[in-house]
């Protein structure tokens, strides 16, 4: 009798983590555990200190994408050599758009160098081969996109700082959540910003209010700078392979093959290359 007591107080308390188990279970590789997962996630971005007017603007609503999954899941090494990379990324609309922008924006461009000592054309040469001069940045909304790279098994840390630091931008008031659109995997802006990055080096270079880095030239601009000066530029050095600058280049990208890219690029807008 005991024991059948004993069994029948094991099955109630088994029905009773039912659905925890089964939550359990549907996190990480099954979307079913998204939005109770999406709950925990508000509770710890309140209690990292994140304002709740922030969380709320920023999380109510958010959906799981399987898309940007399919992209994360998709991707492959990269295979073109430099020579192939660069003579596709480095074409003759970039090279004419870009001395057309520097001619533009070399006042601004001047300012900038004399604050951070990086000389416009490796700026301008990031700037296009980013997103074609602010042409192209993506149509993913950003915090969706985290919040489902984050609640993915891969990489799932990495990505929820960013989510935090997404709704950080959104209660510093940089930019507002449906401003927030971008590449699939969460950078932000004209020359793709992380929003961790964005937080840390984005800069109100106009004296406008808020670093927008979506919008404003100026402000793109010397973000750029900033991150690469925080980085260890030296003013007055090279950036090409070998020199001092180059290792600089490679903290914007760490692929050999965009980091070489990014100073043929400059070299060629300076028309040296």
């Amino acid at each position: 009798m005991r024991d059948r007591i004993g069994l029948f107080f094991l099955l109630i308390l088994l029905a009773g983590l039912a659905p925890t188990i089964a939550a359990a279970a549907a996190t990480c590789r099954d979307p079913a555990g998204f939005d109770a997962w999406l709950g925990e996630i508000k509770q710890e971005a309140a209690a990292a200190g994140i304002p709740e007017s922030a969380i709320d603007a920023g999380l109510d609503g958010v959906t799981y994408d399987p898309a940007v999954v399919s992209r994360d899941h998709g991707q492959h090494v990269f295979r073109q050599s430099f020579e192939q990379f660069s003579g596709r990324m480095i074409n003759g609309y970039r090279l004419s758009r870009g001395a057309s922008l520097m001619r533009q924006y070399s006042g601004t461009l001047a300012r900038i160098e004399q604050q951070y000592g990086v000389p416009g054309s490796v700026i301008v040469a990031i700037w296009g081969l980013e997103t074609d001069f602010g042409a192209v940045t993506g149509n993913f909304p950003t915090i969706t996109s985290l919040a489902t790279l984050a609640y993915d098994c891969r990489r799932s840390e990495q990505f929820k700082a960013e989510l935090f630091d997404a709704l950080r931008l959104v209660a510093r008031g940089d930019l507002s959540p449906a401003q927030m659109h971008g590449a699939w995997a969460g950078e932000l802006g004209q020359t793709q910003f992380t929003p961790s990055a964005y937080l840390k080096f984005g800069v109100d270079f106009d004296g406008r209010g808020r670093a927008d880095l979506i919008h404003d030239v100026p402000d793109v601009l010397a973000s750029t700078a900033n991150f690469l000066k925080s980085y260890g530029w030296q003013r007055g050095a090279g950036w090409q392979p070998g020199e001092p600058n180059f290792a600089v280049i490679q903290q914007w990208n760490k692929a050999d093959v965009y980091a070489r890219t990014i100073a043929l690029f400059a070299e060629r807008l300076e028309g040296r290359g």
